[in-house]
């Protein structure tokens, strides 16, 4: 671990490099008292410095990076108990009350592919092109455009492999809701407010969470997200996460920009994400 008093802006590449131990050994216990020790600095003052530099707290890095461990060897085949330990959470208890809100779903839906889950979905043309939702009992789990309903159906039966995909017959809230979203789009209807189940981790549910805050016609940069939500340094980490965005439009992830104005980057692309900016300007 690097033993340096971390106060000038050169030695912040030793809080990077003990950022990449963390996750890398996420299973191993990193008591902060320590690692405040190693730097000369009071825990607390550590923390701070650690968070500004990295965008995250050690402990909520260490918990992300326990999270992904647990997903892949859930999806490796690994039973629940034995991908716990395997990830470093100690027990089960520490994980269960966690499951459901970082991963939509308990562990066991989560490593068998959400079997017996019922996801309805329907999909429409609308200005911007074919756009598909789907929701699960929680709410809308995914909104996104794409070239047509065949391959908004596939990369909706990739995000969820053993559910079961159902038309949206079944779920009369869905026809009204994709109906709504479709109407904003194409003729300037308020955005509806719908129910949605977020899956990501939980740096991604922050970012997600301010971006449903942005008021309509109004953008943001990629650095005001990651001061407004504390994480001041962890501008590309913001971009990341708007990138990773399953919900388009309901999660607003087109009205963040680059800090000089210019468009950046849009998961369905930036025709897309300019034509969503003009229209909420002009309205």
């Amino acid at each position: 671990m690097p033993a340096r008093h971390a106060q000038t802006p050169a030695e912040n590449d030793l809080l990077i490099t003990l950022a990449r131990e963390i996750c890398s050994r996420a299973d191993e216990p990193w008591p902060l008292a320590t690692m405040a020790a190693e730097f000369s600095l009071s825990p607390s003052a550590f923390q701070r410095r650690f968070t500004a530099v990295i965008g995250l707290s050690p402990k909520v890095l260490q918990d992300a990076a326990r999270l992904g461990r647990l997903k892949s060897a859930l999806k490796a085949g690994s039973t629940v108990t034995d991908a716990i330990l395997e990830a470093g959470f100690g027990s089960t208890s520490r994980v269960y009350g966690k499951a459901p809100r970082d991963l939509g779903m308990t562990l066991s839906a989560y490593r068998d592919g959400a079997p017996g889950e019922t996801i309805h979905w329907a999909a429409r043309r609308t200005r911007l092109g074919w756009l598909a939702m789907a929701a699960t009992a929680r709410g809308v789990c995914f909104a996104q455009f794409g070239e047509d309903a065949a391959s908004l159906r596939a990369e909706l039966a990739r995000e969820f492999p053993k559910a079961t995909v159902v038309a949206s017959a079944a779920h009369a809230p869905l026809d009204a809701w994709i109906d709504a979203l479709d109407a904003h789009l194409s003729r300037s209807a308020p955005a509806p407010d719908l129910p949605l189940d977020l899956r990501g981790t939980a740096f991604q549910m922050r970012v997600w969470r301010f971006l449903r805050g942005i008021p309509l016609g109004e953008t943001r940069s990629y650095a005001d997200v990651a001061r407004a939500i504390g994480a001041p340094k962890a501008t590309r980490a913001v971009g990341t996460a708007c990138g990773a965005n399953r919900v388009a439009v309901l999660v607003p992830c087109h009205r963040v920009l680059r800090g000089d104005g210019a468009l950046g980057g849009y998961r369905w692309g930036l025709e897309r994400k300019r034509a969503l900016l003009s229209a909420e300007t002009a309205g």
